[in-house]
């Protein structure tokens, strides 16, 4: 499922215009990219919760050549499924 028709599913399940299920997902992709950001954690309760986490520096291999390369530190959103989506999708 693609941006526009999660809007359309959006939409069609809540009652709402399509122009106004696109405000919904915009702000709320906004609003957790923000707090992620900022720190912070996004938990949903029976869906899941986003987290950042540090991903330590480490040394790689280019695999066409096998040559070690560097890679840098960063930081990593992780998302952890809530119980009740586990048991939808099973």
């Amino acid at each position: 499922m693609n941006k526009a028709q999660l809007i359309d599913a959006i939409a069609k399940d809540a009652n709402l215009t399509k122009a106004d299920a696109k405000r919904a997902l915009d702000a709320f992709v906004k609003t957790t990219a923000n707090t992620l950001k900022a720190g912070g954690r996004v938990a949903l309760v029976g869906f899941g919760s986003f987290s950042v986490s540090k991903r330590n520096a480490r040394t790689g291999r280019n695999p066409q050549t096998g040559t070690p390369i560097k890679i840098a530190a960063k930081k990593v959103v992780k998302f952890k499924a809530g119980t009740e989506l586990t048991s939808k999708v099973k």
